[in-house]
């Protein structure tokens, strides 16, 4: 979040999965600087135990959470009491090994599968709250990816999850968005970044031409969440420097 403006979330609790690390962990800081009580969740214990010795990382509240087990889930819905804002980004990502059927089905488990379980093991505390959800997409919500098709089907589905359920949960008062970044700066992008052709075609059709930082991915987050965007559900928010308006 920058300086120059400020969200205000005092009171509010907000859930972010995948919330250790790369774009979800920049969601989950932001969240405490506007005020919000914030809960994140991690696959391993490494993860965990890394965020938990971070000191940006004081007073979240931090869970292991495998997002493909329905008892762990229900388990976690039990034990919060109130929630205004789900965050879903927790994902995974194979590439070429996506393409053997076994693969596929896991990614899609994680990224699709997964964030439904979790929304719907935590619907009912939205509903109380009249709250907000936000799928993490991708560019690849609108592009195929040759080298990830589950990645690509995956995000492509996000896409259509948002607006389905944007449509289903209106009359509850919940409202769900999805957001696309583009090329963002994380673990996950560091092979792509390190590859000097490949970097160089990502730079060259991105018309801002640099990558994104998670800060930059989190704030429109934000803004999905805030009541700037009461009268936003079911869409798709692209956030990637301009890459796809090339055409």
């Amino acid at each position: 979040m920058t300086d120059n403006f400020q969200f205000n979330f005092i009171n509010k609790t907000a859930l972010v999965t995948g919330g250790v690390s790369g774009i979800g962990a920049a969601t989950a800081l932001a969240f405490k600087k506007a005020g919000a009580k914030v809960i994140v969740t991690g696959l391993t214990s490494q993860e965990i135990e890394t965020a938990a010795s971070n000191p940006d990382f004081s007073g979240i509240d931090i869970h292991q959470l495998d997002v493909t087990d329905s008892m762990a889930i229900s388990k976690l819905a039990s034990q919060i009491g109130t929630l205004d804002y789900l965050i879903h980004c927790a994902g995974m990502i194979l590439r070429d090994a996506e393409h053997e059927p076994d693969n596929f089905d896991k990614v899609l488990n994680v990224n699709v599968s997964g964030g439904m379980r979790v929304t719907h093991a935590l619907k009912p505390l939205l509903i109380k709250s009249k709250g907000a959800i936000v799928f993490i997409g991708s560019i690849m919500s609108i592009f195929g990816g040759p080298k990830q098709p589950a990645y690509s089907a995956s995000k492509g589905a996000i896409k259509n999850l948002a607006m389905s359920l944007g449509a289903a949960y209106a009359a509850d008062g919940i409202r769900v968005n999805a957001i696309a970044p583009g090329f963002v700066l994380t673990n996950l992008s560091k092979g792509a970044r390190d590859n000097q052709t490949r970097n160089q075609e990502i730079l060259s059709r991105t018309p801002m031409a640099r990558w994104a930082d998670t800060a930059e991915i989190a704030d429109p987050i934000l803004f999905l969440c805030s009541d700037a965007a009461r009268y936003i559900t079911g869409t798709l928010l692209i956030v990637d420097g301009g890459y796809s308006s090339q055409g």
